[in-house]
Order: C-alpha cells, then sequence, then structure tokens
C-alpha cells in the first residue's frame, strides 16, 4: 500500500473520491453509463469468476496474487484508486500520466511488495456505499444478505471492471478476481449470485493466526497515531481488520465479553466464530486452502490450478509464516480452536501426490521449467 507516502494533493483528492458518498455513488452512475458493459451482465453472471476471501492473515494477498499472474483474470489494483467505482472513466481520465511506479514493502511490514499493478482489495467501496448500514455496526461488522436490487449493480459493477480490462467481456471469457475478507460477511448471497465462481477460502493453525492478527493490530494502531491518513484510507475501504479502526466480525457472537483486541485470546475467539460460520457455509464451489499444507505440498497448488481451470505451470513457492505460540492462549479456548482446525484440513484441498513427485523429480535433474 502507498497511502502512507501519498502527498498532500494525493490525499486531498482521496480524500474527496472515498470520503464522500455522493461523489461515489456518482463516479459508479457515469462508469456504468459509460462502460458499455449492460448487454453482458447475464453472461459475467455466470462466469467462472474466483473470490479470495478468508479471515485477513490467511495468504488471501500471495494466493491473489499467483492467480493473477496467471493472466487468467482482470482485478480492480491500484491505478484504479482513488477511483475504484469507475474503473472505466478514471483509466481514460488517467491514461495521460500513468508511470510505472516500483514496488515497496506494503504497509502490513510483512516483505508483501506492491506497486501500481499490484490487485487488491478495493470493491469493499461497493458495498460499504450500496449496503453499509446493514452490516457496518458501531461493535462490528455483522453478516448479512444483500437485497436483490443490490446484488444486480455488483453484477453490472463487475461487468464494468471486465469492460476495463484491455480483453473486455467478449463472449463471457474475461475472468474477474476478487480478494476481500469482507466478502465472508454475504458468502451465501454471492454463492447464489455467482452459481459458476469459485470461493477460495484460505485457513491457518489458529494460534499462529491469531498471533498474526494481534500484532498487526498493534502495528497499525502505533502507525495510525503517528499518521492519521492510513486511519481514514482503511476506514474509506472498510478495512477494519486492525489498528484504531478494528471493527470485529460479528460471526457466531463475535469476541467474548471481557476480552478485548490487546488480547491475544480476543482474537483466538474470533478465529473460532469466524471458521466456524465459514465451515457451515462451503459448498460444491468453496475451496478451503490450508496454509501449512499449501506451504508443505505443491500438490495443493497442482489442485488448485486444476480445480481453477489456470494454465499449467509450476507449483507457486508459498512460505511458511511464524508457527503457533500456544502459551500466550487459554489452554481450552486453544483446544476447541484446534479441533475446528483438524475439521477443517479435513475438508480442505488435498495435494496432487504424483504430480509433486513428478516435479521433484524433473527439479532434481535440472528439467524443471
Amino acid at each position: 500500500m502507498f497511502e502512507h507516502d501519498y502527498g498532500l494533493a494525493d490525499r486531498l483528492l482521496h480524500r474527496l473520491a472515498l470520503g464522500s458518498r455522493s461523489m461515489l455513488e456518482l463516479s459508479f452512475d457515469l462508469d456504468q453509463k459509460a462502460s458499455g458493459a449492460a448487454g453482458c451482465v447475464d453472461a459475467v453472471a455466470q462466469g467462472e469468476h474466483v473470490f479470495v476471501t478468508g479471515l485477513a492473515r490467511a495468504g488471501t494477498t500471495i494466493l491473489l496474487r499467483h492467480f493473477h499472474d496467471s493472466g487468467c483474470f482482470r482485478s480492480l489494483t491500484y491505478r484504479d484508486m482513488p477511483f475504484p467505482l469507475a474503473p472505466n472513466l478514471w483509466k481514460r481520465a488517467s491514461a495521460r500520466w500513468r508511470q510505472r511506479r516500483d514496488g515497496q514493502q506494503r504497509a502490513h511490514g510483512d516483505g508483501i511488495s506492491v506497486d501500481a499493478d499490484s490487485p487488491e482489495a478495493l470493491e469493499e467501496v461497493f458495498w460499504r456505499v450500496q449496503s453499509g448500514d446493514e452490516y457496518l455496526r458501531r461493535d462490528g461488522l455483522r453478516p448479512h444478505w444483500p437485497e436483490g436490487r443490490v446484488l444486480e449493480l455488483f453484477r453490472r459493477y463487475v461487468a464494468a471492471i471486465l469492460a476495463s480490462s484491455e480483453t473486455g467481456v467478449g463472449a463471457g471469457r474475461a475472468r474477474y478476481l476478487s480478494k476481500n475478507n469482507n466478502n465472508i460477511l454475504r458468502l451465501p448471497a454471492l454463492q447464489e449470485a455467482f452459481p459458476a465462481a469459485w470461493f477460495v477460502i484460505p485457513f491457518r493453525h489458529p494460534a499462529a493466526h491469531a498471533l498474526s492478527l494481534w500484532q498487526q493490530h498493534r502495528h497499525f494502531c502505533a502507525m495510525q497515531k503517528e499518521q492519521p491518513f492510513v486511519r481514514s484510507y482503511m476506514d474509506w475501504l472498510a478495512h477494519h481488520e486492525f489498528g484504531q479502526g478494528h471493527r470485529p466480525f460479528l460471526m457466531d457472537g463475535g469476541p467474548a465479553q471481557g476480552l478485548t483486541p490487546d488480547m491475544p485470546d480476543y482474537w483466538l475467539d474470533m478465529w473460532i466464530g469466524v471458521h466456524r460460520t465459514l465451515a457451515a457455509q462451503c459448498h460444491e464451489r468453496s475451496l478451503l486452502v490450508c496454509h501449512e499444507t499449501l506451504c508443505a505440498d505443491p500438490g495443493v497448488w497442482w489442485a488448485l490450478v486444476d480445480r481453477l481451470g489456470l494454465p499449467e505451470q509450476n507449483p507457486a513457492r508459498f512460505r511458511m509464516k511464524d508457527g503457533p505460540r500456544a502459551p500466550l492462549f487459554d489452554a481450552a479456548r486453544l483446544a476447541k480452536a484446534e479441533v475446528l482446525y483438524g475439521e477443517l484440513r479435513a475438508n480442505a484441498v488435498q495435494g496432487d501426490g504424483q504430480r509433486a513427485a513428478f516435479w521433484a523429480l524433473m527439479k532434481n535433474t535440472g528439467r524443471a521449467m
């Protein structure tokens, strides 16, 4: 992310574009008229799009990057900022001063580099404008089923995003790629709205995952204290995962009373509630992906490539994140989380052992691509 490096003019533009609901609604309406995608909405609704979603710090961004690198998708990128609801108009308006920008580490401090063409979770602005009153509460973010009118507008939005790509939406061939952690709040509605889409849901060992969330919360709280614009930027995008603007997911009741975000058990409790709900919502086109298994077994990547219909390629490399830190957590709560983790792993994508062995052989003989 670049938000902590924006100059005064950039910050003012972002505030005008993202901080005003009327401006966002106007940009969306104008882009809908300019996109020329109205006749493709039905075909787009039947497309094999990919929605990557899950609790933050589960590996959603790295999966998004590898899928995007396949060249099969159009996804929103930082170039669509600060008008993510007007991808066609902003593409034309900004074309004359577009430039490549060297990658830099994103604000999370996790080693992931971003540049202007990096895909990112920007579509939540749409949901904030259209349905914010339904799910954005002071005490947290609650699950919701958007009304039919809003779901139809979202289909049109996806069609407009695809129309802004180089390939367009001809013959329904273009595929949309989304990474949005907040989509766990509306997963059943999206599954119904896009029946042919795939929903990739990564997850991690609960102790390691909760520890990462706790650390990121402290990191962003400190950053936002020094740089208030970072807080505004995340609020505009409805990114409330951590930091001063944190609001928990109110799934399965949300974190227990008496727990606060400065306690590791708070994040473990939220992990349990979120993943218990997600496990109940998975259907035949949901792909649970265990981060630890993905890092250890390259066959999982090939299995994902096959299921999603992506081009053949060598397995992506996934780095194992920090391991569990069990002493930080209440033993009974952690035991409950680990039982759920085991159930999720049992239903997650399994690796293609034969192809993994073949790739290892080719690599050892120096013939891997």
